[in-house]
């Protein structure tokens, strides 16, 4: 039960570290209306996963072992993808951050709906955290538990603490950006090769 709260308090944090959609929209309501305001979004992803991990598990669960094998490994490979991009911008991070695009909305719903728009979940769930959580779950239940806990655990804390982060008017400096980004780039190499591996292993 501890590997699967890991692995999903991993793949969290490295999510939670990449720019994208989400991430660009809290960044924008935190410095336009202040942390305080923007923080319940932070909650968002418990509405929008949703719809999204229950599509997911019901097509995958109806695949051949053999298939979701191999759906395994190419969420592994995938994964140490985005690890290698994660690597290349924080070789090239200069501190410079790009002004986000300004939003209409900043309520929950408003961020919930950003994120099922955003095509990452989707791809997350499908290639790499719907299988694992089918193969937890059908390992124990508690397994499949507890990924579920680590995942969204740390990416909600994830995305308060960038929402607090941005809304102190650009109070975190340089070093402290690259670094988030090199720490993203080790998590997802790690989750990756760890896919990869129990793929290679037969899923066991």
């Amino acid at each position: 039960m501890l590997t699967y709260l890991l692995l999903g308090a991993t793949f969290a944090f490295a999510a939670v570290a990449q720019p994208g959609p989400l991430q660009a929209y809290l960044v924008s309501q935190a410095a336009s209306h202040g942390w305080r305001r923007t923080l319940p979004a932070a909650f968002s992803p418990l509405l929008s996963d949703g719809p999204i991990i229950v599509l997911a598990v019901l097509v995958l669960s109806r695949l051949p072992a053999w298939l979701t094998q191999w759906l395994r490994a190419a969420g592994g490979i995938f994964v140490l993808y985005l690890a290698y991009g994660a690597l290349k911008a924080w070789r090239a991070w200069d501190g410079r951050a790009e002004a986000p695009a300004p939003s209409a909305g900043r309520s929950l719903l408003s961020a919930a709906t950003v994120n099922l728009l955003n095509p990452n979940p989707w791809m997350n769930w499908s290639l790499v955290m719907g299988p694992l959580l089918l193969k937890g779950w059908r390992e124990a239940p508690a397994d499949g538990v507890a990924l579920l806990a680590g995942f969204y655990g740390v990416m909600v804390l994830g995305l308060a603490g960038t929402i607090a982060v941005f809304g102190m008017a650009g109070k975190l400096g340089a070093g402290a950006g690259r670094a988030l980004r090199g720490l993203s780039a080790a998590a997802l190499a790690v989750f990756g090769g760890y896919l990869v591996w129990t793929a290679a292993r037969g899923g066991r």
